[in-house]
């Protein structure tokens, strides 16, 4: 999933707009910016449950929550990691609705953490013994950008599949 992420910011570097007429000097191109979240879901099938996780740049996500709170938003250094959790998890579970085999699963939050120029943020949804369709409505940070991409991997049985939502799309469905 990584790899994914390496994939999409390579492209962002391929898409740059030279700012001189037709001048394509990499020194006179100007860089358009990303705004990109992944979602990564996979049945864990051994322990019957659904394993999710959220990537998002941490300060397209600090931004964003900043209209949530009243308090300083600094999620590599909170202040409060419980009032930093509870804004990061009420934050995705407003945004991002999850439906397996056609029922809503309760996304059950594990946590979050820093890692490079991200912020990961971890879900579990248990007792999903088998699956055959997932469903996904998500609007993750299109309250902070128009251009904001999502792109969804879902894994069952080994079987990966991706989607990706350019805002104002928010609905992806797969099925195995």
């Amino acid at each position: 999933m990584v790899n994914s992420l390496f994939q999409w910011l390579t492209m962002a570097l391929l898409t740059a707009v030279p700012t001189n007429s037709g001048i394509s000097k990499m020194a006179e191109l100007k860089i358009h910016p990303l705004y990109i979240s992944i979602i990564d879901i996979s049945h864990n099938a051994k322990d019957k449950e659904l394993e999710l996780s959220v990537r998002i740049f941490t300060d397209d996500f600090e931004n964003t929550l900043k209209k949530y709170s009243t308090a300083k938003v600094d999620l590599t250094h909170p202040a409060d990691k419980a009032a930093a959790d509870k804004l990061v998890s009420n934050y995705i579970v407003n945004k991002l609705q999850i439906k397996a085999n056609g029922k809503p699963m309760n996304l059950h939050y594990v946590g979050f953490e820093q890692n490079q120029e991200s912020i990961w943020v971890y879900f579990e949804v248990p007792d999903v013994f088998s699956v055959q369709k997932i469903e996904v409505n998500t609007s993750i940070l299109y309250d902070y950008q128009e251009k904001q991409i999502n792109i969804i991997h879902a894994k069952v049985n080994g079987n990966e599949k991706s989607f990706r939502l350019d805002n104002p799309k928010n609905y992806a469905s797969f099925e195995w």
